[in-house]
């Protein structure tokens, strides 16, 4: 009973981490990971340790460079302390007006923040894209680490 229980929530884990890949606001691959570390938990399924250490390592540096990637991006187009604001707010502001808003909100809000700091439109229109590109990176990375969790629970399972 207590297997069957803790499979269930991992499963939910799991599509809810796959959920997170797309939407800022949920930690996708720490709780895709938490999936697979609650199927490991089950007498039916068990991973090696240094399996779990590496992926852990994998979520740690992702969940790290994923916070950064945006503004790094606006950084690279050229962006300033505006752009990497204004990108994190239209992120924020984007979530309401899904789906769209979760590609032109972090490009919007560099344009916005860089126009607010003074920057030419030319100059704050590569910060934006800067931005876009960025957070586009970012979110395939992790959808590529738990897509590969996804491979793994259901290969461990089969």
């Amino acid at each position: 009973m207590t297997d069957i229980i803790l499979l269930v929530i991992a499963v939910l884990f799991m599509l809810i981490g796959l959920l997170g890949c797309v939407i800022p606001m949920l930690p996708g691959p720490p709780l895709a990971y938490a999936g697979l570390f609650l199927l490991h938990l089950t007498d039916k399924v068990h991973f090696h340790i240094s399996q779990l250490l590496v992926w852990l390592l994998l979520v740690i540096l992702l969940q790290i460079l994923d916070f950064f990637t945006p503004m790094l991006g606006s950084k690279y187009g050229g962006g300033s302390k505006w752009g990497s604001w204004g990108c994190l707010i239209g992120t924020i502001v984007g979530l309401f007006f899904l789906p769209l808003g979760i590609l032109v909100g972090p490009f919007l809000g560099a344009v916005i923040g860089e126009l607010l700091g003074r920057r030419e439109l030319d100059q704050a229109l590569k910060s934006g894209v800067g931005s876009l590109l960025g957070f586009l990176i970012g979110t395939g990375l992790k959808l590529l680490l738990c897509g590969y969790f996804c491979y793994e629970f259901i290969a461990a399972l089969v």
